[in-house]
């Protein structure tokens, strides 16, 4: 008698341990958030007469989702500078944009890194302010 009701219960086990033991990664599929600004920092050819500084519109925001080796997904900024990536699940991300080298070492474009980590479902992460130079 004993031995029919493991058996019984044995299917309900198996499901409850394959739901505790999926846990996802971070990406989409999830209620969170992360927004946050561009700052663009104008300068001459160059670099030494900054010209004008503001929220630059219509920059490209890339976002890489834990330990992906590429760009998952890209926003580009509103009116105002803004940017935001939804329904992320908890876990590490990464955001990045291109800027000019400051340097003048080379032509490519540089990113500007910002590492991120949403901690808990619902939560909206303000990621600042990325700063670039054109």
């Amino acid at each position: 008698m004993k031995n029919l009701s493991i058996i019984r219960l044995l299917p309900m086990l198996i499901l409850l341990f394959t739901f505790i033991s999926c846990e996802k990664d971070a990406g989409e599929g999830g209620n969170s958030s992360i927004y946050g600004k561009v700052w663009v920092r104008d300068y001459n050819a160059n670099f030494t007469l900054l010209m004008y500084s503001y929220y630059g519109q219509d920059e490209d925001v890339f976002i890489v989702y834990g330990d992906n080796k590429s760009y998952s997904d890209k926003v580009s900024t509103n009116y105002d500078g803004t940017f935001e990536f939804k329904y992320l699940r908890p876990g590490k991300y990464t955001l990045y944009s291109y800027s000019k080298d400051s340097t003048l070492v080379s032509s490519a474009l540089i990113p500007t890194i910002k590492e991120i980590e949403i901690t808990d479902n619902s939560q909206d992460v303000d990621a600042g302010t990325i700063d670039i130079l054109k």
